[in-house]
C-alpha cells in the first residue's frame, strides 16, 4: 500500500484538497501531491528511514498537513506534540515514543530544542536558533516504500485511563476504519469541505485532514480558534461540516449566526450541555453531539439532531462496525444500568506503544475499557456520565489529577493537596486544588509555581485552603467532600 495521497491524486487529481482559511491559499490534489514530495525528499535528506519516528511541534497550518503525509510517504510514523506543554513535558513524549528527529517552526523552536535533548530539530521556517536545522536546506531521493494497514501510521498521546501519559499507538488500518464508520453516520458529498479550527496534535484535527484526502474533499485549516475568524472562515469558504469542542461552540454562538452551507457541527473532546445543544438546534446549527477518544482514532458514537432530540443527553448510537458494551462486576448490564464503558471495533488500537502493564489493564473481554462510566437505553443510545477515573476534561483537554498534585506538593509549603475538576459554564469542567498550607502561602503564588512547570489548561483555576483534607472511613480522601467545598470556592 502506497502512501494515502498518491491513490487520492491518481484518482481525482484536480479536486480541491486543501485550503488555508488565514491566507485563502488554495491547493489541489495535484498540486498538494507536489508539495508533500518535496517535504519528503526534505525528510529524507535529513535522514529520516522508514520506521523512524518523526514528531511534530507545530500548530494547526498547510506545513502540518504537508508533513502528515510526507511522513507516510518515506515510510515513517507521525508523532504529534502537543504545542502547549511545556519542554519539560515535551521531553517527556520524545522518550516515550522513542523520537528520532522533531519537525518544528519558528514560534515552537526553543521549546523544541530544549525538549528534544540529543534529538535533531529542524524547522520548516527560516532556522532562528543554533541548534535547529532549516528542513528546507535538506533534499533527498525518496525511495518507494510499501507499507502495510498494520504498520503504525501514528503515536498519539493521551492521558488513557491511569493518567500517565501514554503513545497511542494507531495503524492505517485503524484510521481507514475510523474514517468509514464516520461517513456512513455524517454522510460524503463531492462539494464537502470540512473546517478544522482544532490543533492538528490532537485527533479532532488530525482526522479532519486524513478523512478529507480519503473522501476526496476539501479540508480547510485555520491556525489557531478564534470565535468570530472561525465564523467568517466557514461563511468566506462555503463550509459544510466543523469540529468543535463544546466551548467553541458556545463562543460561536456568542459571536453571531452560523452559516446555511453547514450539513453538521461535529462536536465532541467533552460532554456537550443539553442547552448548549437545544440553543445552537434552536438557531438551526446542525449540532451532531460526540463521543470518541485518541484510542478509537476519533469517534466512538455520535447523534443526529434527530436522535439527540428524542434523548437530549445521550451521545447517539455506537457508529457501524462498533460494539458497545456496558459492564459491571458481574458482567454486562442490562439497557439503563449505569457501568463501565468498553468499546470494541476495527478502528480500536492495538495498544499503547511499549506499555504492557497499561495495556494489560486497558484491555477486557468486551473490548478496550474506555475508563468512563455510563449507559445504553432501550433504543441502543449511549449515555456518558462521568470518567470511572478522576480524570478532569477542561476545554477539550485531558488533565489527571496526580500530575497537578505532585507539582504542587513540590512547593515548599505546601503539605497536602487534592485536585478535581468542577463544572465551568465555559471549560465544561475546570481544574481545582484543595491545599493543607504549611507556610505561608497564597493561591496567586500556587498558580504561579504550577504556570511555571505544566501547561496552562492543568494549571488549577480555583485554589483554597483547608486545615486538613477530608477522608472516607477508610482513610482515603473524600473527593466527593473535596469537589463540593471547591465548588463552593469557585462559585465566591
Amino acid at each position: 500500500m502506497r502512501d494515502w495521497l498518491a491513490h487520492r491524486v491518481r484518482a481525482s487529481p484536480d479536486a480541491l484538497a486543501l485550503v488555508d482559511a488565514d491566507s485563502g491559499r488554495e491547493w489541489s490534489f495535484r498540486e498538494l501531491d507536489a508539495a508533500v514530495a518535496e517535504t519528503a525528499r526534505q525528510l529524507s535528506g535529513l535522514g529520516v528511514k522508514p520506521g523512524d519516528h518523526v514528531g511534530v511541534l507545530m500548530e494547526t497550518r498547510p506545513a502540518f498537513v504537508r508533513l502528515v503525509f510526507a511522513v507516510q510517504r518515506v515510510g515513517a510514523t507521525l508523532v504529534p506534540l502537543n504545542a502547549r506543554l511545556t519542554p519539560t513535558e515535551l521531553a517527556s513524549q520524545v522518550e516515550t515514543a522513542d523520537v528520532h528527529v522533531v519537525v518544528t517552526e519558528a514560534e515552537s523552536e526553543t521549546d523544541a530544542v530544549e525538549a528534544a535533548g540529543d534529538v535533531p530539530v529542524a524547522s520548516v521556517d527560516a532556522a532562528e536558533h543554533e541548534g535547529v536545522d532549516a528542513l528546507a536546506g535538506h533534499d533527498s531521493s525518496t525511495p518507494e516504500t510499501e507499507r502495510s494497514v498494520s504498520d503504525t501510521l501514528a503515536l498519539m498521546f493521551t492521558s488513557g485511563t491511569t493518567g500517565d501519559p501514554k503513545a497511542v499507538r494507531l495503524t492505517h488500518a485503524n484510521f481507514l476504519a475510523a474514517a468509514a464508520a464516520s461517513a456512513f453516520r455524517l454522510g460524503v458529498t463531492p462539494g464537502d469541505r470540512w473546517l478544522c479550527p482544532l490543533s492538528m496534535y490532537h485527533m479532532g484535527g488530525l482526522s479532519v485532514v486524513l478523512r478529507s484526502v480519503l473522501y476526496g474533499t476539501t479540508a480547510v485549516v485555520q491556525r489557531g480558534f478564534d470565535a468570530d475568524r472561525t465564523l467568517d472562515a466557514l461563511d468566506a469558504e462555503d463550509c459544510t461540516g466543523v469540529s468543535l469542542v463544546p466551548t467553541m461552540l458556545r463562543r460561536m454562538l456568542d459571536a453571531g449566526s452560523f452559516p446555511d452551507s453547514l450539513r453538521f457541527v461535529l462536536v465532541g473532546g467533552a460532554p456537550t450541555p443539553v442547552d448548549l445543544r437545544e440553543e445552537a438546534v434552536d438557531r438551526g446549527v446542525p449540532v451532531h453531539p460526540s463521543y470518541g477518544m485518541t484510542e478509537a482514532a476519533s469517534q466512538i458514537a455520535t447523534g443526529t439532531p434527530d436522535e439527540t432530540e428524542a434523548a437530549p443527553d445521550s451521545v447517539g448510537r455506537p457508529l457501524m462496525g462498533y460494539e458497545v458494551t456496558v459492564a459491571g462486576p458481574e458482567g454486562e448490564l442490562p439497557a439503563g444500568e449505569v457501568g463501565a464503558i468498553h468499546v470494541d471495533g476495527p478502528s480500536i488500537t492495538p495498544g499503547y506503544y511499549d506499555a504492557p502493564d497499561a495495556n494489560a489493564d486497558a484491555f477486557t473481554r468486551y473490548g478496550f475499557d474506555t475508563g468512563d462510566a455510563g449507559y445504553l437505553d432501550a433504543s441502543g443510545r449511549l449515555h456518558v456520565l462521568n470518567r470511572q477515573s478522576d480524570r478532569i476534561i477542561t476545554g477539550g483537554e485531558n488533565v489527571h489529577p496526580a500530575e497537578v498534585m505532585d507539582v504542587l506538593r513540590d512547593h515548599p509549603a505546601v503539605r497536602e493537596a487534592a485536585v478535581v475538576g468542577v463544572d465551568d459554564p465555559e471549560w465544561g469542567e475546570r481544574v481545582a486544588a484543595l491545599v493543607v498550607a504549611d507556610g505561608d502561602v497564597d493561591a496567586e503564588t500556587l498558580q504561579a509555581f504550577c504556570r511555571e512547570r505544566l501547561a496552562a489548561y492543568k494549571v488549577p483555576r480555583t485554589v483554597a485552603f483547608a486545615d486538613d483534607l477530608p477522608r472516607t472511613a477508610s482513610g482515603t480522601v473524600d473527593r466527593a467532600a473535596v469537589r463540593e467545598t471547591l465548588a463552593a470556592a469557585a462559585d465566591v
